[in-house]
């Protein structure tokens, strides 16, 4: 399978945001890399239902749901109704994570785990056969443009080897600090989805990088 390309509209211009959608839409890119902040799990507050129904209405590609919020059981069957059909949990904030992946998955949606830089994949030996993706932030959650934090690269090799001892199919997303250089590494490394968001959104010719991406 050639990898796929998820940009992230954390890094919009929100004023624009059904034009920037459009231009996604009219893309190479495979997937809408929707990033959800409650100001408690992260330091940061972003868009919540409100704004992702319209977006679900201009989409035409699917919206890959990043959750950084504490207790997101709570909101499973609404993020569902406003059109997600990737969700992502964050492993440090589930009780239940098992539980977590299989509401998920009862609901209609793809299930998809995330772990922090600081979180060693390990965590995930027992369930990994049951999430059908792994997010690893590449950088500290909560914002946009930071940098690439390199452990990352042996952190997918692990990851994948794990993968593939398990016989599982999940697939290797990554979050932070992606770019042409950092993207050919982890791809080399075993990822399958690269999130890109302050390096598509601030290009001049962000279809053209979107491409690039996905011709790495």
């Amino acid at each position: 399978m050639s990898h796929l390309i998820a940009p992230s509209v954390l890094s919009a211009d929100f004023l624009n945001l059904g034009r920037d959608i459009e231009m996604l839409n009219r893309s190479e890119a495979d997937w809408i890399h929707v990033d959800i902040m409650d100001g408690m799990f992260v330091p940061n507050i972003s868009f919540g239902f409100p704004v992702m129904a319209p977006m679900n209405k201009v989409a035409t590609k699917p919206m890959d749901v990043h959750l950084m919020i504490e207790d997101p059981d709570r909101y499973l069957e609404e993020f569902r109704d406003k059109g997600a059909d990737i969700l992502t949990v964050h492993y440090e904030a589930c009780r239940h994570l098992h539980r977590t992946v299989s509401q998920i998955k009862a609901l209609g949606m793809q299930a998809g785990v995330s772990l922090n830089p600081h979180t060693p994949i390990e965590v995930l030996e027992d369930i990994i056969t049951e999430v059908d993706l792994v997010l690893l932030m590449s950088v500290n959650p909560g914002f946009g443009g930071q940098s690439f934090i390199e452990n990352t690269i042996d952190k997918v090799k692990r990851l994948k080897a794990m993968i593939a001892r398990r016989s599982a199919k999940t697939l290797i997303e990554i979050d932070g600090g992606v770019n042409f250089e950092t993207g050919k590494k982890l791809l080399d490394a075993g990822a399958d989805v690269l999130v890109a968001g302050s390096f598509v959104f601030n290009a001049e010719k962000p279809e053209q990088v979107i491409k690039e991406l996905k011709e790495l």
